[in-house]
């Protein structure tokens, strides 16, 4: 089964920029260590990718990063990250920064609580049979310092919410991953 649904179509067009990884390609699956051992993938990881930046507004403050994916069996998808004020210095997330305990983010780093009810990064695990799931790095570059009102409680749809009125340009990187 595949899915089609972009969650960014119907947001305001922006500028776009660069985002990539050492850990998976645009429409590569993802490797077992980004699968979610928390959810049940045998030998899964719960490790968050590696991620970096470039070419994005001069005038950038601070980014934020989420994984979405868009083809959970839910009405509104599944965050299994968001990380918000990295400051505009920082262009590249190491491999397995998402621990819960935030180490890995750099000072003045928020990580919101994932869908799965904890904070850090919650890897892949779409249900058995389900067909391959999308999983939508998206890397937004903010006018702001700090994102006023976030914090590890805040949803990740609020943040998408600030996002959608305070982003400049955003960099987009998709991911796959499937139990069969």
């Amino acid at each position: 089964m595949a899915f089609d649904y972009d969650p960014y179509s119907f947001l305001p067009e922006l500028p776009t920029f660069e985002v990539t990884s050492t850990d998976f390609a645009e429409g590569e699956e993802w490797k077992l260590p980004q699968a979610s051992a928390a959810f049940g993938i045998p030998g899964g990881g719960d490790v968050s990718p590696q991620l970096s930046w470039s070419g994005f507004p001069a005038d950038t403050k601070s980014f934020a990063v989420t994984i979405f994916d868009p083809d959970a069996p839910t009405a509104s998808g599944f965050w299994h990250w968001s990380v918000a004020n990295i400051p505009a210095a920082v262009t590249e997330l190491a491999t397995g920064a998402g621990t819960p305990d935030g180490t890995g983010l750099p000072a003045g780093a928020v990580q919101l609580r994932n869908d799965g009810g904890g904070v850090g990064f919650l890897g892949a695990a779409p249900p058995a049979g389900h067909g391959y799931h999308r999983y939508i790095v998206a890397v937004h570059a903010l006018p702001v310092a700090v994102i006023e009102g976030i914090g590890s409680d805040t949803p990740p749809a609020v943040l998408g919410f600030n996002l959608f009125g305070q982003a400049t340009a955003r960099a987009l990187l998709t991911g796959t991953y499937e139990v069969k």
